[in-house]
């Protein structure tokens, strides 16, 4: 049995929002966001969700106010007799702090899973977290969609004749290795030292890329110094070609120069989160479907896994 849908969007992801309910079949809901002089603000569901499943739709990139924004409408949606609040999150915020790696740090993931939950969440449908045990950091089901879906066609369309998959780090290698057996490729592997965070020391690439066309794969791009050092090094090593993919596309402080300025062909993201300016090297792909579809298979309490089963191997 399926129950009443609203779909509403956060302030952030509202160009994302309006597109999902388009695919679902619906207008977005009605909702308003007051704020106060002193930079409070109060969201309000300008129509009724009594009994209904509400759908709401915020990415948490920064500033903070959009995590907190999340947070006011879940509360509001409980208090306003809702069947079940489900937050879609397409990029997850503060992601990157997934675990302690030095002394005296917060375990930034796990207290905004904490956050969620004491709102009154009662699921969450996501995209390429940063860390797959974000997951278990939840009380509540967590519905982890996998980009590769969409990328994984694209990169078919390009018909590159001698491609390689890449991973710009050490920690993206599963996520390389696994585009490359699905994609029946070779790997490579770079290996980066920091000096400190977002500043890359040294770079060594591990394996051949010699006349290759390499395909970088990250799920997040910061100020674009890992991706396009990276890229320069597989030309040093006599790549024909390099391009990237990237779930998500923060792109802070001097990315967008620095994408421009490299050896990058092309770099492939998606719309969970929106980009600052255009670019000419960059290309978007729309998660909207997608996100569209888990949404009225969650209503209908239908299986999510059976249709991406192309991506069960990621």
């Amino acid at each position: 049995m399926s129950y009443k849908v609203n779909i509403f969007s956060g302030s952030a992801s509202r160009y994302l929002a309006q597109k999902i309910a388009q695919e679902y079949g619906k207008a977005l809901g009605n909702e308003i966001v007051a704020k106060f002089s002193d930079g409070e603000f109060q969201p309000s569901f300008e129509e009724t969700i009594r009994g209904s499943d509400v759908f709401i739709v915020q990415s948490t990139f920064a500033p903070s106010d959009n995590l907190m924004e999340l947070l006011l409408m879940i509360d509001a949606a409980k208090r306003a007799s809702s069947k079940q609040v489900v937050a879609v999150i397409p990029y997850y915020g503060f992601a990157r702090q997934d675990r302690k790696d030095k002394p005296r740090v917060p375990i930034g993931a796990k207290l905004i899973a904490n956050l969620l939950t004491a709102a009154g969440v009662n699921r969450v449908i996501t995209m390429d977290l940063h860390a797959d045990q974000i997951q278990g950091f939840f009380d509540v089901p967590v519905d982890h969609m996998y980009a590769s879906s969409i990328f994984v066609p694209y990169v078919k369309s390009l018909n590159l004749p001698n491609l390689v998959m890449a991973s710009p780090d050490t920690g993206g290698t599963r996520r390389a290795g696994a585009y490359a057996k699905f994609l029946n490729c070779e790997m490579v592997i770079c290996y980066k030292q920091r000096i400190k965070a977002n500043e890359v020391e040294r770079m060594v690439l591990i394996g051949d890329v010699k006349d290759k066309d390499v395909v970088l794969v990250d799920d997040i791009i910061d100020t674009g110094g890992t991706i396009t050092r990276a890229a320069k090094t597989m030309i040093d090593n006599g790549a024909s070609s390099v391009r990237a993919l990237c779930t998500h596309p923060i792109l802070s402080g001097k990315a967008y120069d620095r994408i421009e300025k490299s050896y990058l062909d092309e770099l492939i993201v998606t719309d969970t989160i929106p980009l600052n300016m255009e670019s000419s090297k960059i290309k978007v792909l729309s998660t909207a479907k997608l996100f569209a579809d888990v949404i009225k298979r969650v209503n209908n309490h239908e299986s999510i896994s059976t249709h991406f089963e192309f991506t069960t191997i990621l």
